[in-house]
């Protein structure tokens, strides 16, 4: 038996945690802010710590997190919140947090949670100031949040990273965010795109050259790797790179010695982090990529999976394109975006959302406003969106209950609770669910989007956790 502390300041939610935390055979110890959280560890050991992210007063779920991360013995600490922002998953779990985790909380996952808590070793890390919020990760689907929670892991560490997903899924913001969290935040951050620029210019891009060393070359010129010191090197596409720049390339990343085309090495202090829409694994296989650099790359591997298996970000992403425009989507559009199967990702759908708002007068972008393929409609059936075999567990049934959920408020009318008694399950986990989805906002509902208060009572705690 572990004493486990619950720190929040919703008593209702306290007493469910607690009760779920006597049942699983651990001994809750409940307080009501992150003042008495510090003040109850000073007094006495826990195991574990269960720690709401929002609380009022001077010590808010990351500020407390950064007090008990300071201990000289601290517990493991998951993160637990309603809002969860890409923002405050990463600096969670940059202070050295075990997880964050979204409400309601499932049964299974809490137990998950708390077993695989009490199996983990302590390991101080000193509280560090907060970072702004890295603005291009718009997300809040399991797929996404451990894209949010590897790059809060990876942030301060000096590894290099070799980000991995199709085109337009947004690899660039992911390097951005490892570089706005890290150390390094306040030195360049350098973009090169290896397939855009010229095979015969690259080496002179990365390493700069000497006066006279080509032609045309009227002065020195730095290349991206000095321009990058003290920073981070962003090598996007690096799969299209040459043989030649690749041996060249694996030599700085081993060596950390640029040498300029015609001119004198010299020492740099950059992190490299690349991308790539390729499979450098197959490629190397087939003799077309260099197997010592993919190694080197591939130190720290994050995939970001494609729009299609994260279906809760969709209506998200699509808000916060249109929020420059000051227009918004209607239900039907919302339920289009979510049977489309986005062969272009978060860019495809970027382009779909911006040019709607340019090409509709009404503030409300409705589906007849999108410029969408009309193969679009062979992915539904009967008005329900099609899952996809191809997908993985967690994303069909995520596709799945966004659908039936989409089909119960249609029939509703767009009463809540009426689709909650269609569906089954209680009117404050539709709320929760419909918050996920980002299926709010209809103008003639009438609901708060304070889902802090709707805490999951205890039949509740065994409904969640399929998602």
């Amino acid at each position: 038996m572990a004493t486990i502390l619950i720190v929040d300041d919703d008593e209702a939610l306290r007493d469910g945690l607690a009760e779920t935390v006597t049942d699983l055979g651990h001994t809750p110890l409940a307080v009501r802010s992150g003042c008495e959280a510090v003040a109850t560890l000073a007094q006495q050991p826990v195991a574990a710590v269960l720690l709401d992210l929002r609380m009022p007063g001077d010590l808010d779920g990351i500020a407390t997190l950064g007090q008990i991360r300071a201990l000289s013995d601290p517990p493991p600490v998951t993160v637990l919140t309603a809002f969860a922002s890409p923002a405050n998953t990463i600096e969670a779990m940059r202070l050295g947090a075990h997880d964050h985790l979204t409400k309601p909380i499932g049964r299974a996952d809490l137990a998950e949670n708390l077993a695989s808590m009490l199996l983990c070793s302590p390991t101080h890390i000193a509280e560090e100031p907060a970072c702004e919020a890295a603005n291009g990760l718009i997300g809040s689907s399991e797929a996404m949040r451990r894209v949010q929670k590897a790059i809060g892991l990876l942030a301060d560490s000096g590894a290099t990273v070799l980000i991995q997903g199709e085109t337009g899924t947004g690899k660039e913001e992911v390097a951005r965010a490892l570089h706005a969290f890290s150390a390094r935040r306040a030195r360049p951050f350098v973009p090169v795109n290896c397939a855009a620029t010229p095979a015969d210019l690259l080496e002179s891009e990365l390493f700069g050259h000497v006066r006279g060393a080509l032609g045309g070359a009227t002065s020195d010129r730095a290349g991206a790797f000095h321009l990058a010191e003290g920073g981070t090197l962003f090598l996007d596409e690096i799969g299209d790179m040459s043989p030649m720049m690749q041996a060249k390339i694996l030599r700085v990343i081993q060596d950390r010695m640029v040498t300029p085309v015609g001119g004198k090495p010299g020492r740099v202090d950059v992190r490299v982090v690349a991308a790539t829409h390729q499979d450098l694994q197959g490629m190397v296989a087939e003799d077309r990529f260099r197997a010592d650099l993919y190694y080197r790359l591939n130190v720290i591997p994050i995939v970001i999976p494609p729009l299609r298996e994260r279906l809760a970000d969709i209506v998200p992403l699509a808000e916060h394109f249109l929020a420059v425009s000051g227009k918004r989507l209607g239900d039907t559009a919302s339920t289009r975006l979510l049977s489309h199967r986005w062969p272009g990702n978060v860019r495809e759908l970027r382009n779909v959302v911006e040019r709607a708002a340019v090409m509709t007068r009404s503030r409300l972008i409705e589906a007849s406003d999108l410029d969408l393929a009309t193969a679009t409609s062979s992915h539904r059936a009967n008005g329900m969106i099609e899952i996809g075999i191809e997908a993985d567990l967690p994303g069909a049934v995520a596709r799945l209950e966004c659908a039936m959920i989409v089909a119960a408020l249609s029939e509703a009318g767009g009463n809540r609770t009426k689709a909650a008694r269609r569906l089954g399950i209680q009117r404050q986990l539709l709320y929760a669910k419909i918050e996920r989805y980002g299926l709010g906002g209809a103008p003639d509902l009438d609901l708060s989007r304070d889902t802090t208060a709707t805490v999951a009572k205890a039949d509740d705690l065994d409904v969640l956790g399929s998602v």
